[in-house]
């Protein structure tokens, strides 16, 4: 082996185990941050007037991508399998599959992972900052909790909006749906109903609608994570931006795989 090839690997292994160490300081210090949330939501009253405000960011300026998400994703579903369907006789379990699926996954998962990196990256901007700016060292200077002014709102609010998109999302991606539907396969919309409404349940819409407050809170923390943690002016406010879609994707989706688990898999 050359110097150079030792070299190498050499600064190869080191960069593996900087960025595992990163990794678990992120993971060590957000579920700290996690921990005094709860904490304080549990044990002061939060600001109302900023969780308000948080709610119209979050929810009332999230629904137009939310909204185009669930057209488009049910579209796509509905011509892929429709066209498997109509293939093999079977055009009427279109509907009963489209509506499954809406329920437990596309409308509460899918919809969380598109607004949720917007909402968690606007956290991370706007928090980073407050933190590059030393406005966060100034509201520990006059003797308040940032985690109570800035972290609890946030996150109650994400918690609050997240249920609320998803049942938009699973209704207007039901009626694009039905539409296709009709479109492409001539299934009417009263079929498509009557079909859909005899496969989905309850429990299914339930139990995925359960799933969103969990992704609120996460998205949350995540963006609440980053953005607080913000070193280096504002190229460090685009780096936490940055990391925080990414973990705020993957947070996401490995949530989604437990909570499946736990309420579809281990239920039936």
């Amino acid at each position: 082996m050359t110097l150079r090839e030792h070299e190498s690997r050499s600064s190869f292994l080191t960069s593996q185990i900087e960025g595992a160490r990163g990794l678990i300081e992120n993971i060590g210090s957000a579920a700290l941050l996690a921990f005094r949330t709860l904490r304080t939501a549990l044990t002061q009253r939060f600001d109302r007037k900023a969780y308000v405000q948080q709610l119209d960011a979050m929810g009332v300026q999230s629904m137009n991508i939310a909204l185009a998400t669930a057209v488009f994703v049910a579209i796509v579903m509905t011509l892929q399998f429709g066209a498997f369907a109509e293939r093999y006789g079977a055009k009427l379990a279109l509907p009963r599959t489209i509506g499954i699926a809406e329920a437990r996954e596309l409308a509460p998962a899918l919809t969380s992972l598109v607004v949720g990196c917007r909402i968690s990256a606007g956290m991370a901007a706007e928090l980073g900052s407050m933190a590059v700016t030393e406005q966060i060292d100034a509201i520990r200077a006059l003797g308040a909790d940032p985690i109570r002014r800035l972290v609890v709102p946030r996150v109650i609010a994400a918690m609050t909006v997240m249920p609320l998109i998803a049942i938009f999302a699973f209704a207007v991606g039901m009626v694009a749906a039905s539409g296709i539907s009709h479109v492409s396969f001539g299934i009417t919309p009263t079929d498509f109903a009557n079909a859909a409404l005899r496969s989905v349940t309850l429990t299914d819409f339930l139990h995925g609608l359960a799933k969103t407050p969990v992704f609120g809170a996460l998205i949350g923390l995540v963006g609440c994570h980053f953005g607080m943690r913000t070193r280096g002016g504002t190229e460090g406010v685009g780096r936490s931006t940055t990391q925080t879609v990414v973990a705020a994707a993957i947070t996401v989706l490995v949530a989604d795989a437990v909570l499946t688990q736990i309420l579809f898999v281990s239920t039936e």
